[in-house]
């Protein structure tokens, strides 16, 4: 077999067989397919696209190219969620605590952040002595314990992604779905779960722009792990503004902490409430899903969910004590407002240009290797559809510098189009699909 052979073929619009897919995958990992060869390919993909099946079998080969870790000793349905990824998507700290004190076994391997897509593990590194670094055998006996373990991404977890994915960023094809699909689903079928339920962002501040995209790359990720005998469901949720109020690592940790104390509303918990409703109901715990979005909402008001919350942060070493001291988090020493111009309505907020400049505080990172600033971040006070007054304040930018807050602040000044005549608030969630 030869790689040329593949790369023209697949130049020429036509189907890969599962052995030329097997031996591409594994000649890149091995290094004896060069990486310009590997490009070319990823190209002919990103512009002839791939199949179903040819997307099956790219995600089965990524998967087994590294570890599978078998969670089947442990009793009952491992569920496991996934975001396409947004700004102030804090989504996971509140439904899986929740959704584990409903009875359901969470086991979730999360990654670090990159660009104005915020990282779980690094939302969790906020808290003092926190750690993710737990082996397989200690998640077996957390899970079991508590019903709830979060760990961080291996190195030997589908290193076939990894090299592919690292490619892709730097050749211009990231925007392929088959490549989403298959880079997505081949870290998460290898990290053990039962059902898996994707939460795909849509909007201004997300991958997937428009409600079209979107759902096509919701039935891809639905449909190819159904062909691997997985349960699942996607959320398509808005993405045109923060999810959240707070964007930043400790910030985003102390909303969460205030949605699981019940003193926060709005869409970071009505999603969380939907997602962790998914899982319950995916893993068998009600008879319907809205009977378990009810169920995580109960967990949340009789503090079932905080208490999880809780057990959760001290079983993988941090310090409990914050949820009722926000001070022992990090935080910035540095702030600046940025203010409305005008009277009018919130007609539009550029949810990227607020990411960047969350970057540009410290908050996020630019490269896998960058340092973060734990206490960075911004703090929203405006959404769309408010009414605001001249002076009023849209947002609140902390940093370590006010060199930072200001280079942060001439990014973020421009993300807000005030009219004076009034606009619907966005729908949060624009559609919901189940595949069995």
């Amino acid at each position: 077999m030869n790689i040329v052979d593949i790369i023209t073929k697949k130049l020429n619009n036509k189907t890969l067989s599962p052995k030329e897919i097997e031996y591409f995958v594994k000649t890149s990992v091995s290094g004896q397919t060069a990486d310009y060869q590997v490009s070319a390919l990823l190209a002919a993909i990103f512009v002839n696209g791939m199949n179903d099946e040819e997307t099956f079998f790219l995600t089965k080969y990524m998967m087994e190219s590294g570890d599978i870790l078998d969670f089947s000793s442990v009793s009952g349905i491992k569920a496991d969620k996934h975001s396409t990824g947004g700004v102030a998507d804090t989504v996971t700290l509140i439904a899986a605590p929740a959704a584990a004190s409903c009875g359901v076994r969470i086991i979730k391997m999360s990654g670090r952040g990159l660009g104005y897509s915020g990282g779980t593990i690094d939302k969790l590194s906020a808290i003092p002595g926190f750690t993710t670094d737990i082996s397989k055998d200690e998640a077996l006996k957390m899970s079991e314990k508590s019903g709830i373990v979060i760990m961080g991404q291996t190195d030997t977890l589908a290193p076939a992604d990894k090299k592919i994915y690292a490619l892709r960023d730097v050749t211009g094809t990231v925007e392929s779905a088959p490549l989403i699909v298959s880079s997505i689903l081949s870290k998460k079928l290898a990290s053990g779960a039962d059902t898996i339920v994707f939460d795909v962002k849509c909007g201004n501040g997300a991958f997937m722009k428009n409600i079209n995209s979107a759902k096509s790359l919701a039935l891809q990720l639905t449909g190819i792990s159904s062909m691997f005998g997985k349960k699942t469901a996607a959320v398509i949720s808005d993405m045109s503004q923060p999810l959240g109020m707070n964007i930043g690592n400790s910030l985003e940790v102390i909303e969460a902490i205030e949605v699981l104390k019940g003193n926060v509303e709005g869409d970071l918990y009505e999603l969380s409430c939907l997602i962790g409703g998914c899982m319950v109901f995916q893993a068998q715990k009600t008879k319907s899903l809205e009977d378990g979005v009810e169920l995580i909402k109960k967990s949340i008001k009789t503090g079932q969910a905080l208490s999880k919350f809780e057990e959760f942060v001290a079983q993988q070493g941090g310090n409990a004590k914050i949820i009722n001291n926000y001070g022992l988090l990090p935080k910035a020493g540095s702030k600046i407002d940025i203010k409305a111009d005008k009277n009018g309505y919130i007609n539009s907020i550029n949810t990227q240009l607020i990411g960047r400049a969350s970057v540009e505080t410290g908050a996020g990172r630019i490269k896998k290797n960058d340092s973060i600033d734990l206490g960075a971040g911004i703090i929203m006070n405006a959404r769309i559809g408010d009414f605001v007054k001249e002076d009023d304040i849209l947002l609140t930018i902390l940093s370590s510098t006010s060199e930072k807050c200001l280079s942060a602040a001439e990014i973020a000044k421009n993300a807000f189009e005030i009219l004076p005549c009034p606009i619907e608030k966005p729908i949060l969630i624009k559609d919901i699909i189940t595949k069995e």
